[in-house]
């Protein structure tokens, strides 16, 4: 079984950052990519970044130029550097990892953590 704790979300202003975190944890032989999803109030849940095992990131255009996800693949974690940060940003932020284990491969989510852009 794999778990995947985000941490990071809260409260934060327009114009300002925040940095999110997702830590992988167990029966881990590798993880082939790392996203971050959003959903927000009434909304379908929405991609907003991904990095695969050799660093390369993508974005949606909405954060193009304002997030940066990285990663620590020895630590099996997954950021995501939120700036410039808008009130539409508000959301549930979810981590998803595509996993292989000994036996299987397969997607995991983290249990999200609430992003809110208010003044």
């Amino acid at each position: 079984q794999v778990r995947l704790v985000e941490s990071g979300g809260g409260l934060v202003q327009p114009g300002g950052s925040l940095r999110l975190s997702c830590a992988a944890s167990g029966s881990i032989v590798s993880i082939n990519v790392m996203r971050w999803y959003r959903q927000a109030p009434g909304k379908q849940r929405e991609l907003v970044a991904a990095i695969t095992t050799d660093g390369s990131p993508n974005y949606t255009d909405s954060v193009k130029g304002r997030f940066i996800i990285s990663s620590d693949n020895p630590q099996n974690t997954v950021y995501l550097q939120m700036n410039s940060l808008k009130p539409e940003d508000t959301a549930v932020y979810y981590c998803n990892a595509h996993v292989t284990s000994r036996y299987v491969q397969r997607g995991y989510w983290g249990q999200g953590t609430q992003v809110t852009v208010s003044s």
